[in-house]
């Protein structure tokens, strides 16, 4: 039996109640800011301002979803949910990153309408707006960043004000080249181009959310190598019925059948910590459940057939 982490968990609870005011503060300046800039906006005329104000408007949504998964996240086990709510976080990813494409595809429609029939754009209020929103942005992403390398939940939102910071630095060019040349199409084209820059950078987490929701391998593990590192442990005969999934970004699980001789308990015991410290230096993988079996014990398979199982057992 694993001894309680005190400390562990003491980090944990530090992380997320700095994370879940850096949120707060995140999604008040960001609030604030959008109003302001639907109104400059609308007065300047510019589709590169209300597209960034749009995307910004799912900012805030994602800010407020991902305060509420952390705090969420940060709640205790219990008979219900044995793992937890970590998954609640890569669910608000999916949603943060389904959000979006759909920004992205709306501002498509908007910026062939007007690259057809460029309508004139106020490229002084253009500049300048765009201009507070880099700053804006800039600083509400250096607030989220802690921690994103390892939460998908944090990741998916630094994501969208990263997005925001490089879409306000398009504006702000688009304002300028605009002013100089007097081409009212260079808004509409760099909409398009902050489109294509969401839907790039909304591709990784929306795929690494299904693949997590839908338990599948995570991506940098070669179970192929695994099945090789755990035959290579002394007394280990076979693998079989071998399972490896996320509940989060950082947080894997992996059941396994190990097959051994005809051996004693406190035998098996010295195999299973051989095999989970390999699990662990080398993989990530924190969270195991070995089922030791005898040789001749075991199915033919390495991965579990569900389907055969249902037959078999019926």
């Amino acid at each position: 039996m694993k001894a309680h982490n005190p400390s562990g968990h003491n980090h944990f609870e530090d992380f997320t109640r700095q994370a879940t005011h850096r949120l707060a503060l995140s999604l008040g300046i960001t609030a604030a800011f959008v109003v302001g800039e639907v109104v400059a906006g609308s007065l300047a005329n510019s589709l590169a301002l209300l597209s960034d104000a749009a995307h910004n408007v799912t900012d805030v949504a994602a800010l407020a979803l991902s305060w509420f998964a952390l705090r969420l996240a940060a709640r205790p086990a219990n008979p219900g949910r044995t793992f937890g709510y970590h998954r609640f976080g890569i669910l608000v990813a999916l949603i943060n990153s389904t959000s979006l494409v759909v920004i992205a595809l709306g501002i498509f429609y908007e910026a062939v309408r007007r690259l057809i029939n460029p309508p004139e754009v106020q490229p002084a209020v253009l500049i300048w707006v765009g201009a507070v929103a880099f700053l804006v942005n800039l600083v509400t992403a250096w607030l989220v960043k802690r921690g994103s390398e390892h939460d998908l939940n944090l990741r998916s939102v630094f994501l969208h004000l990263i997005g925001d910071v490089l879409s306000t630095v398009g504006a702000v060019l688009a304002g300028i080249a605009i002013l100089f040349t007097g081409l009212n199409w260079l808004d509409p084209l760099v909409s398009v181009l902050i489109g294509l820059l969401i839907l790039w950078n909304a591709w990784g987490i929306l795929h690494e959310s299904v693949n997590i929701l839908l338990e599948s391998t995570p991506a940098d593990i070669d179970m192929s190598q695994m099945v090789s590192d755990l035959m290579g442990v002394e007394g280990v005969r076979g693998v079989h019925d071998l399972h490896v999934w996320s509940i989060n970004r950082d947080l894997r699980m992996l059941s396994a059948h190990i097959l051994t001789d005809n051996i004693w308990i406190s035998d098996g015991g010295a195999i299973q910590r051989q095999v989970s410290t390999i699990l662990l230096n080398k993989y990530g993988i924190a969270h195991a459940t070995l089922q030791l079996e005898c040789v001749g014990c075991e199915p033919a398979l390495l991965y579990c057939d569900m389907d055969a199982s249902v037959r078999d057992h019926s």
